[in-house]
């Protein structure tokens, strides 16, 4: 990994303005910036799922929210499928929500026959009838959420942090503020997380290690002007 990606650090506005400046002044299309993100998450996803010391045998459950966090989740299960790893996904949002770059990667894992459950009405339930799997991605919200985790998602962390199995995040745990460090509300304890560009401010904060675990930054393919442009060194 580029030291450019790994000894920068990002707020909640800076990483928005990385994805901006990428897809409009540079032209990537978001899918392509999501399809690279979802390859270090997969890979993380592979190696702690014993990858490559031996065969994975176990099962990856992928709990997805609404917008891009979620899509990232689906993308990844492509490439775990791909990889002959079983990857089931969950969303907590109606299937028919999802737009844009999510719901491109959604409707390709469907075509590609990946197990997907609509669990939109009752999200817990889903979950607890659910066996368990080797590791269990958490896709629910991203760096975006700024106000503190209600209803039903506070269920779903709840579910989560019970769990013997591994937890993976994706970009940052769900339900921990981006800036801060602090959980809104409440937050994910993951065992680690994949997280995207380059490291966030909060996650430099003491109180952010028991929520984000082992941290892993994975380029996405934004231009290099703009890391350095937006990015703080560390």
């Amino acid at each position: 990994m580029s030291d450019v990606h790994v000894h920068r650090v990002f707020t909640r506005q800076a990483v928005r303005e990385v994805d901006r400046r990428s897809i409009e002044e540079y032209g990537i299309p978001g899918v392509v910036l999501m399809e690279n993100a979802s390859r270090g998450l997969a890979l993380q996803a592979m190696q702690m799922m014993g990858w490559p010391a031996r065969e994975i045998d176990g099962e990856a459950l992928i709990v997805a929210g609404g917008g891009n966090n979620g899509g990232d989740g689906f993308a990844a299960a492509r490439h775990l499928h791909n990889n002959r790893v079983t990857a089931r996904i969950l969303t907590t949002k109606p299937l028919e929500d999802y737009f844009g770059d999510a719901e491109t990667n959604l409707r390709i894992c469907r075509k590609m026959g990946i197990e997907v459950i609509d669990a939109s009405d009752d999200p817990v339930g889903a979950l607890t009838a659910l066996p368990t799997h080797a590791l269990v991605i958490d896709a629910l919200f991203g760096t975006g959420l700024a106000s503190e985790v209600r209803c039903e998602a506070v269920d779903v962390i709840a579910w989560l942090n019970k769990q013997w199995s591994p937890v993976l995040a994706v970009d940052i745990p769900s339900g921990l503020d981006c800036d801060t460090g602090e959980p809104l509300g409440c937050a994910v304890k993951a065992a680690a997380t994949v997280t995207f560009v380059g490291v966030k401010k909060g996650m430099l904060h003491p109180q952010a290690r028991e929520y984000c675990g082992e941290v892993t930054v994975t380029d996405i393919g934004a231009p290099r002007e703009v890391v350095e442009a937006l990015g703080v060194p560390m």
